[in-house]
């Protein structure tokens, strides 16, 4: 009954109504792209590379962000990739440059000049990596398409524009309906392959069921940890001098222990992957055999060994302070307290407020980011020691975390326009 209240509420509330329905319509927009596939290619032959090969290797960069679009081919096949990729140089680059960080700290019209300056970058990086894929493919030793110049210009063209079309579609769906039009549409690819991989393990049922009903209470256990995790945060006491009579007025500053989301499982997935696209690229180079045998047996995705394992963990958990130290000032955050007249209780304001914020940052990002390592390995384990290979898991480890940190960041836009419409008709 309480689920049917709360379904009534949401159906109350014209604007929620509204935008919940556009929010339906743009996602069933995305999928239906997804399944339109590029002039020329052949869907067939990919599909069944994918049942061989899996998305665990290479391809297993996009596939994380694609949701069907690689798949089948279709002229979304690079997903958003192109455009987190450039979200995360231009946030990089306000650390660099001091023009762009000044534009960071001038509000949302600053924030408005970084997204411009994102969605250009996002052209030129999906260009490259439209080529890079299609040459990827073809030395994988699949004729999905022709590459040769200038035939393979027209495909390129086709991807980058879904690319594209995706852009605007989550800044849309960011405007118009309800939370990050990015994350839902993520949201949505990764959800969208669930049923297809369940349905193919059942059927082929044999030796793997065993092994796929363990991998999914596991799965389980991940998701009430993941929930746990992505919602933990330390808070910090504040109190702010009160400038006439009577006590101080006392806050707090919540520090999340996973302050990097899903940032270092991109950052890692990116650069322990790299070695297995070279090595496509150098299998027919004879006098390269010997560095091809060397990935091939201890940096391969697909059959993982410790040696990849170990990397894959320790480049998650670098990464993670990599991103933090760039996304967190404690320096700067002790000043803007400073200036607002608090103080942490015990703790001298300045320098010595700063040395307790970094390390309270740090100690959390260590188990945070071991967190984020343990779960983007817990399904490379599986892939290790069970009959399970890479196609036949349902998701995979980061795909758990964004699942729950859409869903979660979801609910709470939803609660915010109930609170909203309920606000605007006491008034």
């Amino acid at each position: 009954m309480a689920v049917v209240s709360y379904l009534q509420q949401l159906w109350r509330s014209e604007d929620l109504r509204k935008r919940i329905l556009i929010t339906v319509f743009l996602l069933l927009l995305y999928r239906i792209a997804s399944h339109i596939a590029v002039p020329g290619a052949d869907p067939v032959g990919l599909k069944q590379y994918l049942d061989t090969k899996g998305t665990a290797g290479p391809l297993g960069v996009f596939a994380a962000l694609t949701g069907g679009g690689l798949d089948n081919f279709s002229v979304v096949l690079l997903g958003l990739s192109p455009y987190i990729n450039a979200s995360i140089i231009i946030q990089l680059c306000t650390v660099i440059f001091p023009k762009l960080e000044a534009l960071s700290k001038e509000g949302a019209q600053g924030q408005q000049e970084l997204n411009r300056y994102t969605r250009w970058l996002t052209l030129p990086l999906g260009f490259i990596q439209s080529y890079g894929f299609l040459i990827l493919i073809s030395r994988g030793g699949v004729n999905l398409i022709d590459t040769s110049f200038p035939a393979v210009l027209q495909p390129m063209l086709y991807v980058t524009t879904g690319t594209l079309f995706l852009m605007w579609l989550g800044e849309i769906l960011t405007e118009k309906g309800i939370g990050n039009g990015v994350s839902m549409l993520i949201f949505v690819g990764i959800v969208a392959k669930i049923p297809t991989r369940f349905g193919s393990i059942m059927l082929a049922g044999g030796d793997k069921l065993g092994a796929f009903y363990l991998f999914v209470i596991v799965s389980i256990a991940m998701l009430v940890a993941v929930v746990l995790f992505t919602d933990a945060h330390r808070l910090l006491p504040i109190t702010y001098a009160n400038q006439g009579a009577g006590r101080g007025v006392s806050g707090n500053i919540p520090i999340r222990l996973n302050q990097a989301g899903m940032i270092p499982i991109i950052f890692a997935i990116s650069l322990i992957t790299f070695p297995a696209i070279i090595s496509q690229f150098l299998q027919t180079a004879p006098r390269f055999a010997p560095v091809v045998s060397f990935i091939t047996e201890y940096l391969s995705s697909q059959n993982p060994s410790m040696v990849y394992m170990v990397g894959y963990f320790l480049l998650v958990v670098g990464f993670s302070y990599f991103y933090v130290s760039v996304t967190f000032k404690p320096t700067e955050v002790a000043e803007t307290i400073q200036k607002r007249g608090g103080f942490i209780p015990g703790v001298r304001p300045g320098p010595q407020t700063a040395m307790l914020l970094a390390k309270t940052s740090n100690r959390l990002n260590l188990w945070g980011g071991m967190f984020l390592a343990v779960v983007a390995i817990i399904p490379l384990l599986f892939t290790k020691y069970s009959s399970l290979g890479s196609a036949d898991l349902l998701i995979s480890g980061s795909g758990l975390i964004i699942i729950v940190g859409v869903v979660m960041e979801l609910i709470r836009a939803i609660n915010a326009q109930m609170l909203a419409h309920d606000y605007e008709k006491l008034v």
